[in-house]
This record gives C-alpha cells, sequence and structure tokens, in this order.
C-alpha cells in the first residue's frame, strides 16, 4: 500500500495509542458501532462523521457505520438516536437543528436536552453573510440600510425552515432590526441560481458550503459571523466589528447518544474524538473547508447546547417562527 494511503491510519493509530491501554477500551465495543447522520450524504454533518468514523474505527477496533437519515429538517435521524438503546452502539452527529426543529412541532418526538448522552462537540464553522452581486453594497451597514429603505423587499435564503442557516438569518435579522423576508430552499444549486439572478439577495451561509462559489467571485461576502477574522478569508471583516457589535454566528456539530448511557462508554468516546480532532492533520482537513476542529469536556458540550437551546426558544417566540 502505497505511503501516502497510509498517513491518515498512521494518524489515528498514534492518536488512540493512550486510549487503547484503559480499561474501557478492553471492554466496549464489542461489536460495530453505528453514527446515524440526520443529513444526506455529502454535507458539513455527514463530512465531518465520515472523518470521525474513519479514525473511530482505528481507536476501538470495530467499525464505525455511518448510516444518513434525513428528513424533517433532521427530526428522523435524532429521533432514532434518542429512541436507540443507551448501550453506546448507537450515536449520532448532530448540529442546531437537532434543538430548532423540536421547538417547531405542535408534537415533538424528543426533548433535545433531557433525552441524549452528551459526549463532545467535534467542529464549528462561521456563518458568513453573503449577499448576491446585484445587490449594491459593500460592507454590513451597507445592507442594513437597504434593508430599512426597502422594508419587506428583500429575501434572505435558508436551507430550509429550522436549519442552521434559516437559524442565522433569523439572528441577524432580528439583531439588525430589519424587515427581510425568508425564503426556505431544499437544494444548495437552487440557492445559488436564485442569488445569481438576484432573486434572492441574502443569505448566512456555513462557510463550507459556500466557499467555492466565493472563490470563483460569483457570490460576495460581506462579513463572517466569528467575533475574530477567519483564516479562511482574510481580509473579510467581522460582523461586529462592522455594523452589528457583539454579534456572533457559528454553527457547531457534535456527537450525541440516547439518555442513559455508561458513563465510561461517554468518556472512551471522549477521548478518542478529542485525541483525534486534536491531530495536525485532521485540523488541517477542517481548516481547507472553513471549519475548525474543536473537541472538550461532555459538560462543556451540554453547556453550550443548553445555552444555544434558551436563545433558540427566545427567537422562535419573537420572530414568530413555525414549521410553515
Amino acid at each position: 500500500m502505497p505511503l501516502m494511503h497510509l498517513i491518515p491510519i498512521i494518524v489515528a493509530l498514534g492518536a488512540c495509542l493512550i486510549v487503547a491501554a484503559t480499561p474501557a477500551a478492553e471492554t466496549f465495543p464489542q461489536r460495530p458501532i453505528r453514527l446515524v447522520v440526520p443529513t444526506g450524504a455529502g454535507g458539513n454533518t455527514d463530512t465531518f462523521a465520515r472523518v470521525l468514523a474513519e479514525r473511530l474505527r482505528v481507536c476501538l477496533g470495530q467499525p464505525v457505520i455511518v448510516d444518513n437519515r434525513p428528513g424533517a429538517g433532521g427530526i428522523v435521524g435524532s429521533t432514532l438516536v434518542v429512541k436507540s438503546a443507551p448501550d453506546g452502539y448507537t450515536v449520532g452527529m448532530v448540529g442546531q437543528p437537532h434543538l430548532m426543529q423540536p421547538l417547531l412541532q405542535k408534537e415533538p418526538p424528543y426533548k433535545p436536552l433531557e433525552d441524549i448522552s452528551y459526549i463532545t462537540q467535534v467542529a464549528v464553522l462561521p456563518n458568513v453573510l453573503v449577499v448576491s452581486p446585484q445587490l449594491p453594497v459593500k460592507t454590513v451597514a451597507d445592507v442594513i440600510a437597504l434593508a430599512k429603505a426597502k422594508p419587506g423587499q428583500l429575501n434572505f435564503g435558508s436551507a430550509g425552515v429550522g436549519s442552521s442557516s434559516h437559524i442565522a438569518g433569523e439572528a441577524f435579522k432580528a439583531a439588525a432590526g430589519i424587515n427581510i423576508v425568508h425564503v426556505p430552499f431544499k437544494l444548495l444549486p437552487d440557492i445559488f441560481a436564485e442569488m445569481l439572478a438576484g432573486r434572492v439577495q441574502i443569505y448566512m451561509f456555513p462557510l463550507p458550503a459556500v466557499m467555492p462559489m466565493l472563490k470563483d467571485s460569483k457570490l460576495h461576502v460581506v462579513a463572517v459571523g466569528t467575533l475574530q477574522p477567519t483564516p479562511s478569508l482574510p481580509g473579510v471583516p467581522t460582523m461586529s466589528e462592522s455594523g452589528l457589535p457583539g454579534f456572533q454566528s457559528e454553527s457547531w456539530f457534535g456527537l450525541v447518544g440516547p439518555a442513559g448511557m455508561p458513563r465510561a462508554h461517554v468518556a472512551q468516546l471522549n477521548r478518542d474524538a478529542a485525541k483525534i480532532l486534536a491531530a495536525p492533520e485532521i485540523k488541517e482537513r477542517f481548516m481547507r473547508g472553513g471549519a475548525l476542529a474543536v473537541y472538550g469536556t461532555s459538560e462543556e458540550f451540554k453547556q453550550l447546547m443548553q445555552a444555544d437551546y434558551a436563545r433558540y426558544i427566545k427567537l422562535v417566540k419573537d420572530a414568530g417562527i413555525s414549521s410553515q
């Protein structure tokens, strides 16, 4: 086998040497683990899941099988995870829709905080304010001024009601105090086509999704949602420093399991994921796509989700968001 093909395996082996010596690693797992992704193949959630699964296989000594279960904005996949046996053999890679979507349901199939075991955050990526090339703006202040001059006449797109881009767009709308109309989409090519045509003027994109269009200068990026400048977009200002002080908009992804998972299994998966995500090769791979590899304790991940959930409850109420 060529050396270049061995590099990911060598990295994973090196990352797992410490955890492989622990007692938990000797008893768990004894069979393949299913990693549920509540979106289709090819998106950010799927990409992060497959990177982690490939290396967890080496750490755990068992296959980690990615199982894409898209549907209902993520509800289908998240429900599958929370309803699974809490034995550590079914886990999920989730993002903000795991929290938002139940708030839009009359009878939500799960409680997003109580019905899961928090394992670890995996990645974070900035949301970026992107505008149609036909929109005569250059800054965040320009966008806000134009929207206020034309209330209800500008559209902002999203990947669907309750999606990360919808949450980001509503947060921008609220922070800026503007009246812009939400237009949800199902397919990314449709979004790009409508923006290039000028029928959708504004979008808060997760950076990896729009990076190719920005590199080709087909769409115009106005600002990034992180509090600090983003290395992947040198020279692009933050929204906080260019019109909305303190504004922050990021998309996170993390590993969860059903509530009641054995603590030893949660701790082992957390340690394995941390070793993998700390590897320079993984950090670089994420960075090339506009994301940051992030890891921490399960308690830190729990606090992040609790804080976001409280914000989403208020956002849904104040903005009058519904499942439509």
